[in-house]
């Protein structure tokens, strides 16, 4: 990476770690293992902190993992180009080539918790997501950063400072050709990865120090109306990521937040009404 004379950063940053033959282990795929390993590490301090079953922790990790891999997967598959991934359904199996959506991935892990309460706690869903949702901002941003590392998911060209050139002939450059450059971008991935660190400490910070897990949905609320509502506001300086939403006044990444904003809310509601859990 090097900052040019015209007040603009060009990311020349290779999105593979290392690559065996023609397999490539990336920095996202990397992010991606360390936000999940750093999310169960916190999750085992909430175990300690409740005084909670240890059976009940290990099938958390492995529901919320499938959980939020098959929807995220899934959620990029079909909410942005069906058309292509129906045609083509092994597609869908290829994660490392990347393609993850934060809106497939909140509905696996919402389906995922599902079951985990029936069959595993026998707990509220809300019990479970007010513990899950605090390193999720965490991993989130983590994500975000693999996606800056990916040249991919950035912003409207600007001429601000901070503006970034990405390499817009990716798979050509790292297959030998000369990079063609964007024009200076915002790096939205940034943005996003901001916000969503924000929210994992006020999560933790809520948590630990507010104990805001007696009152069951109120950390979950807060962090759906964090999460999904600097993922609106942000979507309006990103580029589209299919042409379907060229032309459209919400583009499909602000149209799937708003459920969640407006949830959000009312888990805030919900939880102000309800008595506090007793430790």
């Amino acid at each position: 990476m090097e900052l040019s004379t015209l007040n603009y950063i060009t990311w020349t940053f290779d999105p593979a770690i290392f690559t065996i033959g023609a397999k490539e282990f990336r920095w996202y795929t990397l992010m991606f293992i360390i936000g999940f390993a750093i999310g169960v590490w916190v999750v085992g301090k909430m175990w300690k902190q409740e005084k909670l079953p240890e059976k009940w922790l290990e099938p958390l990790g492995y529901y919320t993992f499938f959980g939020m891999l098959i929807g995220a997967r899934l959620g990029h598959c079909l909410f942005y180009n069906p058309g292509y991934y129906l045609a083509n359904p092994v597609e869908i199996l290829k994660v490392w080539e990347g393609g993850l959506a934060s809106h497939g991935g909140t509905l696996g892990i919402i389906i995922a918790i599902y079951f985990y309460s029936r069959t595993v706690s026998r707990r509220s869903m809300l019990w479970a997501f007010d513990k899950l949702v605090v390193p999720t901002g965490l991993v989130a941003a983590l994500i975000r950063f693999g996606n800056l590392f990916n040249h991919e998911i950035y912003g409207h060209p600007t001429d601000l400072p901070w503006g970034f050139r990405f390499v817009g002939n990716l798979r050509a450059w790292m297959n030998g050709a000369e990079p063609v450059f964007t024009l200076p971008s915002h790096p939205t991935q940034l943005y996003e990865a901001f916000c969503y660190l924000l929210t994992f400490f006020l999560c933790l910070w809520l948590y630990f120090r507010k104990e805001a897990w007696k009152r069951e949905g109120l950390i979950f609320g807060i962090f759906l109306i964090c999460i999904f509502a600097s993922r609106f506001f942000v979507e309006f300086v990103k580029e589209n990521q299919e042409a379907f939403e060229e032309g459209m006044a919400l583009n499909m990444g602000q149209i799937l937040s708003i459920p969640f904003v407006l949830a959000g809310i009312y888990f805030i509601w919900r939880a102000a009404g309800k008595r506090t859990i007793k430790a």
